[in-house]
């Protein structure tokens, strides 16, 4: 099976899986592995992080992570993958219509206000504001759409060393991984939230990826050339 295949068929079982976890997730199945599992976390996790967390929140809303999509679009366009850069924007317009779709149909209340840490630390313009119904999260499937494209993009690049290409990937993980605990520990999502959301951001992240294998010598080669 081809890398290509492999992505698109991995995507694609995600994203039906994404389907049916929010049907499981109206059907409120979850609600006290969700509601423990935030107790759990706010009970660990010191309130001393709930600034570092909370400026998370800030970085991982639409305006900040419209700006690094902007970003990897113009290096997807000088690498000469202009199609990989049509299908990505149509990938993240499509993940927040879904999203919209999810949290006007799920019907799914975010957790209660005495739950809620969050620190206003910057005043970005909201694209959402505190809504009836929260899932998916927004914040997660923002950031698993573009470090899923971020992984593919680091893994293709062969002249990077595999101790650079480990440390990149390690910093991209990470930070997917701080945002996604810091949506449950705020109180901003539930963990079914904040799981619905990683799985279409994934999904489509993947159907992105099949438009990024084996292309984009272009720019980056003649660049290397030029040093040598």
């Amino acid at each position: 099976m081809s890398t290509k295949v492999l992505l698109f068929f991995s995507g694609t079982v995600l994203f039906f899986s994404f389907i049916l976890f929010s049907f499981l997730v109206h059907k409120n199945l979850f609600t006290k592995l969700d509601f423990d599992t935030t107790v759990r976390l706010q009970d660990k996790i010191p309130r001393r992080v709930d600034p570092v967390f909370s400026v998370l929140s800030d970085v991982g809303s639409f305006e900040p992570m419209l700006v690094v999509l902007v970003g990897l679009l113009v290096f997807l366009v000088m690498t000469r993958r202009v199609t990989a850069a049509v299908i990505a924007l149509s990938g993240f317009v499509g993940f927040h219509l879904i999203e919209l779709f999810g949290k006007y149909f799920v019907d799914h209340p975010p957790p209660p206000q005495f739950l809620l840490r969050t620190q206003d630390m910057v005043a970005f313009p909201q694209f959402h504001v505190r809504q009836e119904f929260s899932y998916p999260s927004g914040h997660s499937g923002r950031a698993l759409f573009i470090a899923t494209i971020l992984l593919i993009l680091i893994w293709q690049q062969k002249k990077w060393s595999p101790l650079v290409r480990g440390i990149a990937c390690c910093v991209v993980v990470g930070y997917v991984g701080m945002m996604l605990l810091s949506r449950i520990y705020l109180g901003e999502h539930w963990l079914s939230d904040v799981i619905g959301g990683a799985m279409l951001g994934t999904a489509l992240g993947l159907m992105t990826g099949t438009f990024l294998v084996g292309k984009g010598k272009g720019f980056l080669h003649r660049l290397h050339r030029g040093k040598d």
